[in-house]
This record gives structure tokens, C-alpha cells and sequence, in this order.
């Protein structure tokens, strides 16, 4: 049987692969901070160590046969910031997957990263990527344009009466369920696949995005849209007047939402059945299956 080692196991994407290694008959190491709280993962052997400590790291991979890191910071809450994360604890793990003689590393990136270079968290995740490729050994980067985890905020913002958009929202992405994601990793990694851009099924514009929201919720769809002079004034000013675990984050989704970030349609999943599914009244969970 192999064996996979997956960081960043804990998140929306990590959960799902645990789930897909696992069915397709793979044992499972996932790399967590705190085991006693995520007891609830679809793993094997909950791996505990820190990945931006290399030290904590050294012998964990030792008998695994392929590493996923889908670690990285969207929201920061713990202090930490991009490049410590996104980049260097992602080189340590790449590090000691190459100590420990493993042939494969694949890593989830980001669609588009070629063009938000001066984005703090894309860039971080840009340097490791480029690491990554000049490292010798195998690799497959997974680019998806948007985690259905991501379109939460336009079910919250309907919720609450009123969706705001940039622009004339006609600008097109397709966010893809985490299962899905986790299935074409899977897929691309098997076939020895060294990068992938994708997305969901269903290529959607804001507009689209914003009535799915409100039919899900059956309220009449209430949609302002701000001119896209205010989004980029919004870049500019955030670093300075809001601290770095609000900005960070804040930077990365308005680049994000001023382009197309559409990658190769994959998957079964839509985001109107999903965000039907969700509970009104509530937040998007973590792990939807």
C-alpha cells in the first residue's frame, strides 16, 4: 500500500484530499499541528509537527511515496506571515521530502499568479512554486481559480440584503468544490502531470455568482455595483489603514476579482446546488462532502 504525506490537511482542500487518498485505497499521513484536534480528519496517522520548524519535521515522511502540501495562510490569524509560511515552510517540507528520498511533491498554487505579482501572499507562493520547479525532483502544481469555500462571502453578504460588486460584474471565474479539486489532484499527480490550471464545471460571472447567492436564500436579488476605481483605491489604502491579518487577505480576493480567473473546467459539483445546500442562517463549514 502507499503512502501519501499531505500538509495543510486541516483546511477546506486538505480535508478532501485525506478523503481521496483514502478512497482510492492510499494510507494517509497528515501533518497537523494539535492531533487531539483533528481527530475528525480521514487519516491514517495524524503526523504532528510544526512546518515552518524544520526541525520538527525531520524523519515524518520517512516511508511515504508522495507528499501534497496544500499549506499556506488565506486568512492569518496566528502572526505568521506569507513568507513564512507560503514560501519557507513549504521549502522545509520540500526539504525533507528530498532527505527523506521521496520522487514527488506536489503543491496547491494559485490561477493567475503570473499576474498579481506585487500581492504579498501570491507572491510567497509564486517563490516556492519556482523553488519547487528547479528542484530535482518530480513535481505537479495545482493552479485552481477558487474554492466554493471562497464564494461563502456572497452567500453572507445576501444574507444580509445587499451584494457589492466591482465594476459591472460581468467579470468571469469558475470556483470548484474541494472534492472535485481533490479528485483532479489526484488524477494529475498520477499522470505524472507537472502543472494544472483549474476550475469547476460552471464558468460564472459576478453577476451570476451574486443572483445564485440570493435564489438560494429566496429573496429578491439586491446588487450594487461600485465603480472599479473603488477596489483599487481599496488596494492602495488597506495597508495602511488596516493591520496585516485583515489586508493580507483582503489583497489577494480584490486583485483576485479585477480579472478572469478561469482554469480548465473539471468536476460534477455546482455552486448554486451548493450554496442550496448550505443552512440559511449559517456560515459555510469547513469540510462539505
Amino acid at each position: 500500500m502507499k503512502t501519501v504525506f499531505i500538509a495543510g490537511a486541516t483546511g477546506y482542500l486538505g480535508r478532501h484530499l485525506c478523503a481521496e487518498y483514502q478512497s482510492r485505497g492510499w494510507r494517509v499521513h497528515a501533518l497537523v499541528r494539535n492531533a487531539s484536534s483533528a481527530q475528525d480528519l480521514q487519516a491514517d496517522a495524524l503526523i504532528e509537527a510544526e512546518a515552518t520548524l524544520s526541525e520538527t519535521l525531520t524523519g515524518t515522511m520517512t516511508g511515504c511515496d508522495l507528499v501534497i502540501s496544500a499549506l499556506g495562510i488565506t486568512r492569518q490569524t496566528d502572526g505568521l506571515d506569507y513568507r513564512e509560511v507560503d514560501y519557507a515552510a513549504n521549502l522545509n517540507l520540500l526539504n525533507e521530502t528530498q532527505a527523506a528520498g521521496i520522487r514527488h511533491f506536489a503543491y496547491i498554487h494559485v490561477l493567475n499568479a503570473d499576474k498579481m505579482p506585487d500581492v504579498p501572499l501570491v507572491a510567497a507562493k509564486s517563490a516556492f512554486a519556482d523553488a519547487l520547479r528547479q528542484a530535482d525532483i518530480t513535481s505537479t502544481i495545482i493552479a485552481p481559480s477558487g474554492y466554493f469555500s471562497d464564494m461563502a462571502d456572497f452567500l453572507n453578504m445576501a444574507r444580509s440584503g445587499r451584494v457589492w460588486l466591482f465594476g459591472t460584474g460581468d467579470l468571469r471565474l469558475n470556483p470548484i468544490h474541494g472534492a472535485d479539486l481533490a479528485k483532479a489532484t489526484a488524477d494529475a499527480i498520477a499522470e505524472r502531470r507537472p502543472h494544472l490550471d483549474i476550475g469547476g464545471p460552471d464558468i460564472l460571472s459576478h453577476t451570476d455568482i451574486a443572483g445564485a447567492a440570493f435564489r438560494a436564500i429566496n429573496k429578491p436579488a439586491r446588487i450594487t455595483r461600485l465603480p472599479d476605481w473603488t477596489r483599487r483605491a481599496a488596494i492602495a489604502l488597506l495597508p495602511w489603514i488596516t493591520p496585516r491579518r485583515i489586508h493580507g487577505p483582503a489583497l489577494f480576493f480584490l486583485t483576485a476579482f479585477g480579472m478572469e480567473m478561469t482554469g480548465t473546467p473539471h468536476g460534477t459539483r455546482h455552486l448554486a446546488d451548493h450554496f442550496a445546500d448550505i443552512t440559511p442562517g449559517k456560515t459555510e463549514s469547513t469540510f462539505d462532502p
